[in-house]
């Protein structure tokens, strides 16, 4: 099973490191965001403790200390990030590396009530999926990630799959898939077979991880637009284009995706701690949506930077 580590590890070893460093604006408006009792969410963070005693890695699964890099991204070191963008409310996504073990996470969110939602990983094959769902649900998780090992293909086809995906619209909860471009068509399969069911796809897709933006993976993309419950994350900055601070050049397809989809179904995240690797930083990453981008009115910016995360992961 190595390659249940692939996924994310392939993502972050293909973002690498950016070359030069860029200015960043001013601390000002984080200062000013501050004074906003509400603050700002981050709707994708991975949180993870040294302490495998309490905590085991899945090593049955193949993994192991070498897969924690870095080796600790504890919840107070998350907050030493947040905290000073005016960001006072965190969506956790389970980490690959717990993979079915959701103990920490959920001791995370216990022991910080209301700072804390949570997306579980969920295993689709396993017969008692459903139940799965539902009693994590009562624990506080209100997304659902799906990683495609290559097989999203199968997504559209096998029953487990389909009995989640009408639970979690039944439940109102949200479906979150980690895919690749290729994989979008099999994502609106779904999203058309279960219309009721609110989807969250993470990082765009994954366009633009090659180091540049395709247009037709774009398109395909925007293309989910026509399903009313289908919401993007606009996250992942590192991994994208060009992979440098202060990732203007993403900003034709941030543009496309709110024309596409509107503010208000997407959310922007970090995806930390992956995001305060190298040269790049929590504020760069804030930034693009929050200062640098002069496209977006400023209830567009609440709603990517609170409102939609708020409204599916906080209420």
């Amino acid at each position: 099973m190595q390659h249940k580590r692939l996924s994310r590890r392939n993502f972050s070893l293909l973002a690498g490191t950016a070359a030069t460093a860029a200015a960043l604006p001013s601390t000002t408006q984080a200062q000013n965001d501050e004074t906003n009792s509400a603050g700002w969410i981050d709707a994708h963070v991975h949180v993870w403790t040294p302490d495998t005693t309490q905590y085991p890695l899945a090593t049955a699964a193949g993994f192991s200390k070498a897969d924690m890099q870095p080796p600790s991204f504890t919840a107070a070191e998350l907050l030493d990030h947040c905290r000073p963008a005016g960001v006072k409310r965190i969506v956790l996504i389970q980490m690959s590396f717990y993979q079915y073990d959701h103990s920490y996470m959920l001791q995370v969110m216990q022991d910080h009530p209301g700072v804390f939602s949570g997306v579980a990983l969920i295993d689709w094959r396993a017969d008692n999926a459903v139940v799965r769902m539902k009693e994590l649900a009562e624990q506080g998780m209100r997304g659902f990630r799906l990683h495609s090992h290559n097989d999203a293909d199968q997504w559209t086809t096998e029953p487990s799959m389909g009995k989640l995906w009408r639970a979690a619209g039944e439940a109102g909860l949200a479906m979150c898939p980690l895919i690749n471009p290729t994989d979008i068509p099999h994502v609106a399969k779904l999203a058309e077979k279960f219309p009721d069911t609110t989807v969250v796809v993470d990082h765009f897709a994954r366009v633009g991880i090659s180091g540049h933006i395709d247009p037709l993976q774009l398109d395909a993309l925007c293309g989910l637009a026509r399903f009313p419950k289908v919401h993007v994350k606009t996250s992942a900055f590192y991994a994208l284009g060009k992979k440098q601070p202060p990732y203007d050049d993403l900003q034709p397809m941030i543009r496309r995706v709110v024309d596409a989809f509107g503010a208000k179904r997407l959310m922007w995240a970090s995806d930390c701690p992956f995001q305060v690797e190298g040269n790049h930083s929590y504020t760069a990453s804030i930034a693009l949506i929050r200062d640098r981008i002069d496209f977006l009115s400023a209830d567009e910016k609440r709603a990517m930077l609170r409102d939609t995360a708020e409204r599916l992961f906080f209420q």
